[in-house]
C-alpha cells in the first residue's frame, strides 16, 4: 500500500464524508460494492459533468479528481486501483492541458463553495486551521491542483507579492532598512554553515540584505515535489567578460569588465516549500532541511527559541482537507511549515561547514567564504541599499521641485529621430535639448546629407561618445572611421563637403567671409548674452541683461539682408542655422522665466523670427515647448554643476 501514488493514498485516507461514486449498476451489484467498503475506501467522486450523481457539495471531491486523473493520465494508477465504472476512462480529458482548463472551472466552483462554508464549533478553530470562508488564494490550492499548475509551467503565477518588491526569482520581498537584529542575520546568511529555516516573514525581509552576496545560477523544478531549489554562487566566483563588444552606436554601451576568476567557489541551495507542502509530501522530501536556528538569534516565531514537539493534529498528514492549511507531524509543532504556510531552507551545497575552507581544509573564520561579509558589500550593494539610494534622490528632488534635463526628443524632433535610427557612414551624437546640437542637425536636414542621429547623455558621457570626443561633449561627429566635434568646426566640416545645398554663397570670397564674421558675433555675443540673462536669478539685475542682448540681437539684425526675411535673403542660410536655436529659445525659455519680450510687430525682426520659425526643417529638428522648460530649468536657477558652459558663464570666460 505504500508504495501507490501520493493521490491514491490521500483517498485511501480522506475523510469518512467523501461521497462515494455511484453508477447505475444492479441491486445486487450495489450491495456487493458495499461489502467491500471495510477493507477499501470509496472511490473518489467525478464532477457532475462527468457523472450525473456528483455530489456538488464536497469540495474533496474537486482536489480528488484533479489528483488521481493526473495519476491515470501519466500511468501511476489505474482504473482498477479505484474500482472506477467501466466509462470512467472515456471521460477523462485527453492531455494534461486540457485538464488544466477543466481545472480553471474547478478551482472557481471549489472557491465558490469553501466561501459558503464556516466552521460551526470553536473547537475547529485549532492552530495553523485557517477557517473555509476565508479560502486562500491559488498559490494555496490543495497541491493535486497547485502541481497542474507546475506542470504547465505557471510556477511563477503562485509566488503572490506580498506589497514588497517583485524579484525575478522571489515574490513580494519586503525593502526593510533597519530589521531587529539585522546584523546577526546578515552573518548567518552570509556564512551558512548549517541549513538555515526561515518563514515566509523573515525570508521576505532578510533576504534581500544579502542578495548582493550570491548570483542567481538555476532554478529547479519538481514535476511533483511541493517545493522549488533556486541554486546561487558566490557573486566573487567572477564570470567571463559577456557577449562580444558591439560597433552598434544605437546600443546602449555598459562598462562592463570581466571579474577576476575563482575569488570564492561557495555555492547554495534556498530551497522554497509551498503553502500546503508539508502536508502533502512525503517526509523524505525534506531531508534535513527542518533543523532549527540556534536560539542566540533573535526570532518573533517561537519555533527558534521553544522546545521541539511533535504535532498531532493529524494523523495522516496527507488527508488534508480543501481550503485549510492543517499542521503536518512531519514537522516540529512551531516550524514554520507545521502550519502550512510557506517556509523556505537556506544550505550551502559544495563548501565544507562548521568553518572549513571547502577546497584547502584550512579554517576560515568566515564560513567557507575566501573573502568577508564587507568585501562583498565592497562589490556591490544589496538590494535595500540601492533602494535607499534611490528613494533619498527622489526625496530630494520632490522636496525641490526640481526638473532634470530631456533625454529624448519629443515631437516632431522625435519623428526625426525615427527616420535617422538606421546605420550610416555619418553618425551625429547629439543631446535633444542642446541648441549647439540643433545647429549641425538643421544643417544636415538641409543639405540633405544622410546620417544617423544618436541621442547621448552628455552628462554621463557615454563611452561611444568620448570615443569620439574625448572632452565628452555635444555635437561630435563620426563620418567613417574618423571623428570630431565643435559646432563651428562641424558646420564648417558639412559645408566643405560639397554635398546638396550650399549653405554658404558660392563664388563670392566676400559675401562668405562676411557670413563667417557674423557667425563669430553670435558666438562671441549673442549667446553669452543669452545665458547671462538665464542665469541671473537677482531680479534688479536682470533688466540690464535683458538690454544687452537686445542690443547684440539688434546689431545682428542691422548687418542682414534689408528685406530678408532670412540673413542673405529668400533662403536660410549658414547665419540663420547658427542663431535658430537661440531664435527658438527666446520664446520658449527667455520668454517664460525671464519675460523676453515678442518681436516688435512690422519689423525686421519678426519677419526673421516667424522665416526662421516656420522652416521645415528647422521644425523637424524642435522638440516640444514643456521640453526646453523643463531641460533649462537648471539654468534658470543656476545650479551648481549644471555644464561647463554655465559655469564659464558665471565665471566671465568665453564658452567653452
Amino acid at each position: 500500500m505504500d508504495n501507490l501514488p501520493v493521490s491514491l493514498r490521500t483517498l485511501q485516507s480522506a475523510p469518512a464524508n467523501v461521497h462515494s461514486l455511484h453508477h447505475p449498476h444492479s441491486q445486487q451489484q450495489q450491495h456487493q460494492q458495499h461489502s467491500h467498503q471495510s477493507s477499501q475506501q470509496p472511490h473518489p467522486a467525478l464532477p457532475s459533468q462527468y457523472h450525473p450523481t456528483f455530489d456538488s457539495a464536497d469540495p474533496n471531491n474537486f482536489a480528488n479528481f484533479a489528483a488521481i486523473t493526473d495519476d491515470i493520465q501519466n500511468g501511476s494508477i489505474s482504473e482498477q486501483h479505484l474500482q472506477l465504472p467501466n466509462d470512467f476512462s472515456s471521460h477523462l480529458p485527453t492531455t494534461p492541458r486540457h485538464l488544466q482548463s477543466q481545472n480553471n472551472g474547478v478551482r472557481a466552483s471549489a472557491q465558490q463553495l469553501a466561501s459558503a462554508n464556516s466552521f460551526n464549533s470553536q473547537d475547529e478553530r485549532q492552530y495553523g486551521m485557517i477557517p473555509v470562508s476565508h479560502a486562500p488564494p491559488d498559490s494555496q490550492l490543495p497541491t493535486a491542483i497547485a502541481r497542474l499548475q507546475q506542470e504547465d509551467g505557471n510556477l511563477d503565477s503562485a509566488l503572490q507579492d506580498n506589497g514588497g518588491v517583485e524579484n525575478s526569482h522571489f515574490g513580494g520581498l519586503k525593502l526593510i532598512e533597519r530589521p531587529p537584529d539585522l546584523d546577526q542575520w546578515r552573518e548567518r546568511l552570509f556564512r551558512v554553515d548549517e541549513t538555515i529555516t526561515l518563514s515566509e516573514e523573515q525570508f521576505q525581509i532578510y533576504f534581500p540584505h544579502v542578495d548582493n552576496v550570491y548570483s542567481h545560477r538555476s532554478t529547479q523544478k519538481y514535476k511533483r515535489k511541493p517545493f522549488v531549489s533556486h541554486y546561487w554562487d558566490c557573486r566573487l566566483k567572477g564570470r567571463p567578460p559577456g557577449t562580444p563588444k558591439s560597433n552598434d552606436p544605437n546600443k546602449k554601451k555598459r562598462k562592463r569588465t570581466a571579474r577576476e576568476r575563482d575569488l570564492c567557489d561557495v555555492k547554495i541551495k534556498i530551497t522554497e516549500y509551498f503553502p500546503g507542502a508539508a502536508a502533502s509530501a512525503d517526509p523524505t522530501d525534506f531531508g534535513t532541511s527542518v533543523e532549527p536556528l540556534p536560539a542566540e538569534i533573535g526570532i518573533d516565531n517561537s519555533f527558534y527559541s521553544g522546545g521541539i514537539e511533535s504535532s498531532t493534529a493529524s494523523s495522516n498528514p496527507e488527508a488534508q482537507p480543501f481550503g485549510i492549511l492543517t499542521p503536518s507531524q512531519n514537522l516540529p509543532i512551531n516550524h514554520p511549515g507545521a502550519s502550512g504556510a510557506r517556509y523556505y531552507t537556506i544550505q550551502r551545497v559544495n563548501a565544507a561547514t562548521n568553518g572549513s575552507d571547502n577546497t584547502n581544509g584550512i579554517p576560515s573564520s568566515t564560513g567557507g567564504h575566501k573573502h568577508t561579509l564587507e568585501e562583498s558589500d565592497r562589490v556591490k550593494k544589496n538590494s535595500v541599499q540601492r533602494w535607499m539610494i534611490r528613494r533619498a534622490k527622489e526625496k530630494k528632488k520632490t522636496q525641490t521641485g526640481q526638473k532634470t534635463y530631456a533625454k529624448k526628443a519629443t515631437g516632431l524632433a522625435a519623428d526625426t529621430v525615427k527616420k535617422h535610427a538606421k546605420e550610416s557612414d555619418l553618425v551625429l551624437y547629439g543631446s535633444c535639448f542642446c541648441p549647439f546640437v540643433q545647429r549641425v542637425w538643421i544643417a544636415l536636414e538641409v543639405k540633405e546629407i544622410p546620417y544617423q542621429y544618436v541621442e547621448v547623455d552628455p552628462y554621463k558621457k557615454p563611452q561611444s561618445l568620448m570615443e569620439v570626443n574625448p572632452r565628452g561633449l555635444v555635437p561630435a561627429i563620426r563620418h567613417g572611421n574618423w571623428g570630431c566635434y565643435e559646432s563651428t568646426v562641424l558646420m564648417e566640416y558639412l559645408e566643405d563637403l560639397s554635398i546638396g545645398h550650399s549653405l554658404l554663397p558660392l563664388g563670392d570670397p566676400q559675401l562668405r567671409a562676411h557670413c563667417r564674421l557674423w557667425v563669430d558675433h553670435i558666438n562671441r555675443h549673442v549667446v553669452p548674452a543669452f545665458y547671462k540673462l538665464l542665469q541671473e536669478t537677482d531680479a534688479p539685475r536682470q533688466p540690464e541683461h535683458t538690454s544687452t542682448l537686445q542690443s547684440h540681437i539688434t546689431t545682428l539684425v542691422n548687418a542682414s539682408h534689408a528685406t530678408g526675411p532670412f540673413f542673405l535673403g529668400q533662403h536660410i542660410s549658414f547665419v540663420d542655422i547658427f542663431i535658430a536655436p537661440w531664435i527658438l529659445r527666446l520664446s520658449r525659455v527667455l520668454k517664460y522665466y525671464r519675460g523676453w519680450p515678442d518681436p516688435e510687430v512690422g519689423s525686421r525682426w519678426e519677419s526673421w523670427v516667424s522665416a526662421v520659425e516656420a522652416d521645415e526643417r528647422v521644425k523637424a529638428t524642435t522638440s516640444d515647448e514643456s521640453l526646453y522648460r523643463d531641460s533649462y530649468e537648471r539654468y534658470a536657477d543656476n545650479r551648481p554643476n549644471t555644464s561647463q558652459l554655465a559655469e564659464a558663464i558665471n565665471a566671465g570666460r568665453g564658452i567653452p
